[in-house]
């Protein structure tokens, strides 16, 4: 394993991640969707530094992976949040912006449960895999084209608890 992103790194640019979406949401209502299961940590982290926000969270979980480190094309909704999205201001938060497959889904259903609006921030972005287009609103880091672990990220259900990013060598 080779550390692509440190511990520090991660701390600081999470926090200039959460002033931006405090600034833009401050004294409002924001629904925060986090992706399962990789997301979770940074969601975590950011969910702790917004500032003025009235902040909702909920869960949805949708895979194109499975056990293997290849998207399979497919996307499937495996949970679906519990919270109502219609009228709401939502936030998605994933690990990774990859293919783009997953996460153009998932912010296709929020906008047909009628969202008043829908971004998406993405911990690592790796425009490079785009299979479909698709940019996100916030994004922590662009990174080049490595599998990575660490940081709520996975291979097989391991690695997840690293505070940093590794690549998987």
């Amino acid at each position: 394993m080779k550390i692509l992103i440190t511990e520090e790194q991660i701390r600081a640019k999470v926090s200039k991640m959460a002033r931006t979406i405090s600034e833009k949401y401050r004294n409002r209502e924001l629904l925060v969707l986090i992706v399962l299961k990789g997301a979770f940590v940074f969601a975590a982290d950011l969910l702790r530094k917004l500032d003025g926000v009235d902040v909702r969270c909920d869960f949805i979980k949708a895979s194109s992976y499975g056990l293997s480190t290849e998207s399979s094309g497919m996307v499937k909704i495996e949970l679906i949040p519990s919270l109502e999205i219609g009228g709401k201001d939502v936030l998605i938060v994933d690990d990774i912006l990859d293919t783009g497959l997953t996460i153009s889904e998932i912010k296709k259903w929020v906008e047909e449960k009628g969202a008043r609006s829908c971004e998406v921030c993405v911990f690592l972005d790796k425009p490079e895999r785009r299979k479909v287009p698709f940019e996100a609103d916030y994004v922590g880091f662009k990174i080049p084209n490595h599998f990575v672990v660490g940081y709520g990220m996975d291979c097989g259900e391991k690695h997840r608890h690293y505070p940093f990013v590794a690549v998987l060598e």
